[in-house]
């Protein structure tokens, strides 16, 4: 009660009154300054500002038309081996020879291309409709690698046209060589199967191994091409690898989503 009283004695006390009224520091007012022109700064750029960010998936360098699976008309032993990985061959080329009860019989190449795969071996068995090779379809000789890149399904309707692309190539060592440069060209409707992705890769395990958290979206790049690179195609390095690229060479893709504005991001 004492403390009470001592309180409102100085509140009533007239001599208070000329106490002089204390002002902020100049340092208070600097604090002051710098917080809200860091908050306009912020407004702004939340309403005219954009943010960027990009989507890693899987990749795989072909010729983009695709592969199949080429399989053995006949049932019996396989008696030579006409044809090796790696190899172009025309439309018709022999690629295995067959011994039957009616003599040898030579299995042909459908479609031009090349020979990714052989799953046959001189004194195999094997029986009507087995899968002998995968051959990737290739026009002409002077065709330009491009890079398939699948997306989770997701993430695809974010992807603009001709976004920049940059591709981690699996047998080329990024550190020393950079990365290969690329731009969407095209991006699926649909997402794929694994039996799709194995159709047009001629491959069934990459098929299981690109949907295992999904089926994903391919989506098409066209590899950025250069005089000046051993590859032929435009690296993040001045010269890129000391060495040519070849189809079915794995990446790991990753593409610029389309810019959003910041404040997409912070509303609910």
């Amino acid at each position: 009660m004492q403390f009470r009283q001592q309180a409102l004695a100085r509140l009533q006390s007239p001599e208070e009154l000329d106490l002089p009224v204390r002002f902020a520091r100049p340092q208070g007012w600097l604090v002051l300054s710098v917080t809200v022109a860091a908050m306009a700064a912020a407004s702004v750029w939340a309403v005219t500002g954009s943010v960027s960010s990009t989507v890693s998936a899987p990749a795989v360098l072909t010729y983009g038309q695709g592969s199949y699976v080429l399989q053995s008309p006949v049932a019996g032993q396989v008696t030579a081996v006409l044809a090796e990985e790696g190899e172009r061959l025309p439309a018709g080329s022999p690629v295995l020879k067959v011994g039957t009860e009616q003599g040898d019989k030579v299995v042909r190449t459908l479609d031009a291309g090349r020979v990714t795969a052989l799953a046959a071996s001189t004194g195999q068995i094997i029986s009507t409709g087995a899968n002998v090779a995968a051959v990737e379809k290739v026009a002409r000789t002077e065709a330009p690698l491009q890079a398939t890149v699948y997306v989770p399904a997701e993430s695809a309707a974010g992807i603009p046209a001709h976004a920049a692309v940059d591709l981690t190539v699996q047998s080329v060592p990024s550190q020393e060589y950079g990365v290969l440069h690329g731009e969407v060209t095209s991006v699926d409707r649909s997402a794929q199967s694994p039996q799709q992705i194995a159709a047009f890769l001629g491959d069934a395990q990459l098929g299981e191994q690109f949907t295992k958290k999904g089926r994903p979206v391919a989506v098409t790049v066209e590899l950025e091409r250069s005089s000046g690179t051993k590859s032929g195609y435009a690296w993040s390095s001045a010269e890129g690898p000391p060495f040519a690229l070849t189809s079915m060479t794995l990446a790991t893709g990753s593409i610029r989503l389309a810019d959003r504005r910041p404040v997409d991001w912070l509303l609910p």
